[in-house]
């Protein structure tokens, strides 16, 4: 089982907000997912991002691949380097 950290999109039409979550590569973006681990608000200024660091690691280090553009936020704060 491939597991991604990514973004599940939240929010109304033209105005995203984005939940991070732990989820298996083959459910679809918004479908299931196993455990939710922070959340990214893009229309605030600057950019809201809400992540439980301890989580994050806990899951990198089980084998879970973050995608490109969770990885970039999550080392813009820090979370990972």
């Amino acid at each position: 089982m491939a597991v991604k950290i990514r973004l599940r999109r939240m929010g109304a039409k033209k105005a995203p907000y984005y939940r991070i979550v732990v989820a298996d590569s083959r459910y679809p973006r918004d479908g299931r997912f196993i455990e939710e681990i922070g959340s990214y608000d893009p229309l605030k200024e600057p950019a809201e991002v809400k992540v439980d660091a301890e989580k994050v690691a806990q899951w990198l280090k089980n084998g879970a691949q973050p995608t490109d553009t969770v990885r970039a936020i999550l080392k813009r704060n820090g979370v990972i380097q």
